[in-house]
């Protein structure tokens, strides 16, 4: 992913090395992460090829060939794909300038021009989201999380947390490295912001109220699928900027497959608190 030398958000919060303290969940609607769990062996679960099917149609909603983007159709696209690493150290503040910091930024930049203009576009006003760095454990409207939770989005705030260390776990446990990789998880979190403020999410905690376990479960499903969705859309906007380098739309496919396998349906209490 060629992302160096692009424009920043302004909209990034780096409380890492601040530690954020343990409070109970305040009311409201609770965070949506990224779920988190073992593979549960070889192939792709049911819950995996429903994520690339949505995926797919998803895109080819908006005109969008799924197909010859993952051929490389985007044009030019040079062979590369780093994995970028956060080496501001555990538990420490982090300098404005370290990379990992600088790429998140750059991301979330672009996540912000693509949806700025889809809602420009429909007459609407895209509101961007914050997003915060931390290490360790973090406050949010929707209550505190730990890194272990994962990232997350908070509608109680309009926030997306990262402890930038998930990058590592991506890579080593679930073996979905690059930063393309990265980039789609941070796109999938922005996604839950546009279900936000096109009111998906309201309908959907509204509704949950009324609805027994299994019922919201599914529901819950639905909505991450959205999320990924969502993210595709973004990566379609992006590769037309050329950006995008050879293996990049694998990489955000395989951290698809790898963080969204069926854990969906064994961890939703993980992710709808």
């Amino acid at each position: 992913m060629l992302w160096k030398g692009r424009r920043q958000s302004d909209n990034v919060e780096d409380q890492r090395g601040q530690g954020g303290g343990f409070n109970l969940p305040r009311g409201g609607p609770g965070r949506l992460r990224i779920p988190i769990g073992g593979r549960s062996g070889g192939g792709m679960s049911l819950s995996t090829i429903v994520i690339l099917v949505v995926l797919y149609f998803g895109l080819k909603a908006f005109g969008i060939d799924p197909l010859q983007i993952l051929a490389g159709g985007g044009g030019g696209l040079a062979p590369g794909g780093g994995q970028i690493t956060d080496n501001s150290g555990q538990g420490t503040g982090a300098p404005a300038s370290d990379e990992m910091k600088q790429f998140v930024s750059t991301v979330l930049a672009e996540t912000e021009d693509t949806w700025s203009g889809i809602f420009q576009a429909e007459g609407l006003t895209y509101e961007d989201p914050k997003l915060v760095l931390f290490s360790g454990q973090i406050r949010s409207a929707c209550g505190s999380a730990s890194s272990a939770a994962g990232p997350f989005y908070c509608p109680g705030d309009r926030k997306v947390y990262l402890d930038t260390t998930f990058f590592q776990q991506l890579d080593q446990q679930f073996g979905a490295s690059g930063d393309f990789a990265q980039a789609y998880v941070i796109a999938h979190e922005v996604g839950h912001h546009v279900q936000n403020l096109t009111g998906i999410l309201p309908k959907f905690n509204q509704m949950r109220q009324q609805m027994g376990e299994a019922e919201a479960n599914h529901m819950s499903v639905q909505v991450e699928l959205q999320a990924d969705c969502f993210a595709g859309v973004w990566a379609h906007f992006t590769g037309q900027k050329g950006i995008l380098e050879q293996g990049d739309m694998e990489e955000a496919l395989n951290a698809a497959q790898q963080i969204g396998d069926d854990t969906l349906q064994k961890r939703m209490q993980g992710y709808v608190v």
